[in-house]
């Protein structure tokens, strides 16, 4: 039987459920992980708690078995054309260097958002979300039609964990030394417990940290190196406070095929300024004439927690809804929404709890991030 109750967009399940488990699985729950059905996967919602693990992240280190993630190859002699058609952002063609952009199709909706890394001229990884992974391989290989390029998913060869926080890289500095000088948004190829494994220097939190993929025959004994450290085990739940302090976007929940990115608030992602490209011309238009809807962020100014679907309402009238919700240790109740009106920030907003309306206010952003 299931038995679904909701944090974040994560559903927990009985144990007769049929899902995909990660190479981290047993470590997760020796550590006292508290399993959760993910978009098919069984990951960790908590382990020591969600307050706790947002502490570790926010003041020391944390690890995230992030194993879901799917990675795609890209390989050929219009590879990097490919992906500036594909995508919105200008991509970075120098080997080791990664860009974030968001992959669009022919309305200008957003068919994911994804990092892609130059491994070397004529080779990109595309590190694209799990829920998204085989939607994202079909649509980029039904593209290729006209590009000399060819499309692998390898997501089922590699275990990915996520180490997190002020004192993540000097801890990674113990498995790699000098890896502190590897710039944000670049990518290194290392060998890790006899495997050949890669290394990002980017995350998910708004912290300094790292992310590893390695074989499974590696990540587990990577998990153990981070854990012995003295880094916190963290789950989905501490995750998803995080990167909402952090304003990132959670695929499915605050953008999808139906939104562009100037309604999600990330028009610094579209390049108009690059040759053509999938629904170039929408979005220029877009631009020209103002979004109608709006991804935009509230901060509550007084007591209880907003959730995703809470109405917003301004002056009375109701303007749209929340896509994602949750309490902060830091900032307390914060959310955002698409409402289908420009609000100035500090705006004063009303949000829907059931039979209660909560005093909110329109922010820029939440947490200074430190990357």
């Amino acid at each position: 039987m299931f038995i679904p109750h909701k944090y974040g967009g994560l559903m927990a399940h009985s144990t007769d459920i049929q899902l995909q488990r990660t190479p981290l699985h047993k470590a997760c729950v020796k550590a006292g992980g508290k399993m959760v059905d993910f978009h098919g996967w069984e990951l960790p919602i908590q382990f020591a708690g969600i307050i706790a693990e947002h502490k570790s992240v926010r003041e020391h280190a944390g690890i995230f078995d992030v194993s879901h993630m799917g990675q795609l190859l890209m390989t050929g002699r219009d590879v990097h054309k490919f992906l500036e058609y594909v995508t919105s952002n200008k991509i970075k063609n120098s080997p080791s260097q990664g860009t974030y952009t968001h992959v669009l199709n022919e309305k200008g909706g957003v068919v994911d958002d994804v990092v892609a890394f130059c491994k070397e001229e004529g080779k990109f990884l595309v590190v694209v979300n799990s829920a998204t992974t085989h939607k994202d391989f079909k649509y980029f290989s039904k593209m290729t039609a006209g590009f000399d390029v060819v499309v692998e998913d390898l997501s089922s060869e590699f275990g990915m964990v996520a180490v997190q926080g002020p004192e993540a890289m000097s801890h990674a500095e113990k498995l790699v030394p000098g890896i502190s000088e590897l710039p944000r948004f670049n990518i290194k190829e290392v060998v890790l417990f006899g495997q050949r494994c890669l290394i990002t220097r980017t995350g998910y939190t708004g912290e300094d940290g790292l992310e590893i993929m390695a074989p499974h025959k590696a990540i587990v004994d990577i998990w153990n190196f981070f854990i012995d450290l003295g880094a916190a085990p963290c789950g989905l739940g501490a995750r998803d406070v995080l990167r909402l302090e952090a304003g990132y976007l959670l695929y499915g929940v605050d953008v999808d095929d139906e939104h562009t990115s100037y309604e999600a608030s990330c028009g610094w992602v579209v390049k108009l300024d690059k040759p053509d490209f999938v629904a170039k011309a929408i979005l220029a238009k877009q631009k020209e004439e103002g979004v109608k809807i709006k991804l935009t962020s509230f901060q509550l100014t007084g007591p209880g927690v907003p959730r995703e679907h809470c109405k917003v309402f301004f002056k009375g009238e109701e303007i749209g809804s929340l896509t994602s919700g949750t309490y902060s240790p830091i900032f307390k109740g914060i959310g955002k929404g698409y409402v289908n009106r420009i609000l100035e920030i500090d705006d004063e907003v009303e949000i829907e709890s059931g039979a209660r309306k909560m005093t909110a206010k329109v922010v820029k952003s939440f947490y200074k991030n430190r990357v």
